[in-house]
């Protein structure tokens, strides 16, 4: 499964459905229309019965709201997107160059694991080739080192597999909440986009002005869930090319053997898993965004419970399977 298609999948999907606000516009222009009415009337009315001068300048509100309620897609979201685009640009592109030197530093402690298995004179467990060459080798006589060979050579395919099942279900896991954390975005962001003419049309009325805040403060913090993922990746990244440079020093030694583990690379997949649903948190500390205390609260609930259940099945598999095929 290609998780960066369905992420691109999410992004076009957003882009497809802005056109809709346009749809909102023409209802949100008769709403403000109406509470710009009531709104300069009543001040009006107010600064007459107090003989008081007329102060033009708060009467103009309205009317600015109004513009923007007009070219929403352009004053409003083109205006936002434009200033925000840069920093998930960014953030991206830290993400992308970290996952770069994992792929490279992973590379060099593959070829340095199988060094390590050809001085243990053990290559045949990892290479194909070798193991075919050296039962070619053997004859008749040699059954008894053959069969030895065969059974080591299944234990270790066996024990490979294992650990891949393991290493593969977290991963789907880890690629799932950055998926789950994507779509919830993408579908916040799409409905604050459409119904955002409306927030702006009734903020013109007295005692809904703080909507025009709360709608602006809750899309750009919703929008920078993706720069947070990113670099919520980046810093998984970076642990991952620590513990693959201590695995490469470790390789270097010539009397060091490998175990093929990747017990410590699965703890921080659960670690990544319940991290990913932080996010919302997070980004609500760099905006700040009233109105979202329930959807956070709930978020730290999923992520706990989604820790819960991945570490039990981590501690059940490792602990009842893992003990038995890794002999550990």
């Amino acid at each position: 499964m290609n998780f960066d298609n369905l992420h691109q999948i999410l992004q076009n999907l957003y882009q497809s459905m802005i056109p809709l606000c346009s749809d909102m516009i023409g209802v949100a222009k008769g709403v403000a229309g109406l509470g710009a009415l009531f709104y300069v009337a009543y001040r009006v009315w107010q600064a007459l019965s107090r003989a008081e001068p007329i102060d033009v300048f708060p009467l103009l509100r309205p009317f600015a709201i109004g513009l923007c309620i007009m070219f929403f897609p352009t004053i409003v979201l083109g205006t936002i997107n434009a200033v925000m685009s840069p920093v998930v640009k960014g953030a991206h592109t830290i993400m992308e160059n970290q996952m770069v030197n994992v792929e490279a530093l992973q590379q060099q402690k593959d070829n340095l694991e199988y060094e390590a298995r050809l001085r243990e004179g053990k290559a045949w467990l990892v290479d194909d080739e070798v193991y075919d060459q050296k039962m070619k080798e053997l004859g008749i006589t040699d059954a008894a080192e053959i069969v030895s060979m065969w059974g080591e050579r299944l234990w270790y395919d066996i024990k490979a597999w294992f650990r891949e099942v393991i290493r593969d279900f977290f991963e789907l896991l880890f690629n799932a909440a950055a998926l789950t954390i994507d779509t919830l975005r993408t579908f916040f962001l799409v409905v604050l986009a459409i119904l955002g003419p409306i927030a702006f049309a009734f903020s013109i009325y007295d005692g809904f002005q703080a909507t025009l805040s709360q709608w602006l403060t809750r899309y750009i913090s919703i929008y920078l869930w993706l720069p947070v993922a990113d670099i919520f990746s980046a810093v998984l990244s970076k642990i991952q090319e620590l513990m693959l440079q201590q695995d490469i020093a470790l390789l270097q030694d010539p009397n060091y053997i490998p175990d093929g583990s990747n017990g410590v690379y699965i703890v921080f997949l659960i670690i990544g898993i319940i991290g990913y649903f932080t996010i919302p948190t997070v980004a609500g500390w760099i905006i700040q965004s009233g109105g979202a205390g329930a959807y956070g609260s709930a978020v730290n609930k999923t992520a706990s419970k989604a820790g819960g259940i991945a570490g039990g099945v981590a501690g059940s598999v490792a602990g009842n399977v893992g003990g038995r095929l890794l002999g550990k």
